[in-house]
């Protein structure tokens, strides 16, 4: 097993947990970016324990940010949709998560991410359908290509997706994209689509991820 990414933990311990939401962060942040919303949502499914791992994504050098070196899941090469991405680097951070969600025994796993982190956790969920329970996109993308198809549906799990109107990063079509290539493997994934949010998370989202996550 590749060694684990050091991450922030909050909400229940490993041993106790029934659900564990592993939270990927987007591109240039950390596990930090996500922490309010990660203890606010805690708080609020108490007496449900739920655990919350946010890993900070390694510093790599990222192409269309001039070859920068910043937290990173993967290198994007440039800003088509969908994304041209180094696979190489794909496939590395995938196996990151992978030993995330090999370590996590207890109670259901979801994968969740915003962003980047978003198209990682569902890139690395498709792959391994018979060991989580959701997959949970906020402002992401799916990553496909050639060589990288979006896998058949085999198992049996939400996908939600969660989309501002507004987004000039991430554009809303991305999300559009993601439900067409999802419904066309079979899949059957919810898309919320927030009037005039760009590239953020908002109140109503936040309250909308506490619903879906009751729901898994």
């Amino acid at each position: 097993m590749d060694s684990l990414l050091p991450c922030l933990e909050i909400g229940a311990a490993a041993d106790e947990a029934e659900m564990t939401v592993i939270l990927m962060h987007g591109l240039g942040a950390d596990g930090h970016d996500f922490a309010d919303v990660a203890e606010a949502i805690s708080r609020a499914a108490l007496p449900r324990k739920w655990r919350f791992v946010l890993p900070h994504a390694p510093h790599q050098k990222v192409t269309i940010n001039m070859g920068m070196m910043m937290p990173a899941w993967y290198d994007i090469l440039d800003l088509s949709q969908p994304r041209s991405v180094n696979w190489d680097t794909v496939d590395e951070g995938a196996r990151s998560i992978e030993a995330l969600v090999a370590r996590e025994k207890a109670g259901k796993i979801v994968l969740a991410g915003f962003s980047q982190g978003a198209a990682m956790a569902l890139h690395v969920g498709l792959r391994h359908q018979d060991a989580i329970a959701g997959i949970l996109m906020m402002s992401g993308y799916l990553l496909m290509g050639e060589t990288h198809p979006c896998p058949k549906k085999t198992g049996d799990f939400p996908i939600g997706i969660f989309h501002g109107s507004a987004d000039p990063v991430v554009a809303v079509d991305a999300a559009k994209q993601a439900v067409s290539a999802l419904e066309e493997n079979g899949y059957t994934p919810t898309l919320k689509i927030y009037p005039g949010l760009e590239h953020s998370v908002a109140e109503e989202e936040v309250r909308d991820v506490f619903a879906w996550l009751q729901k898994v």
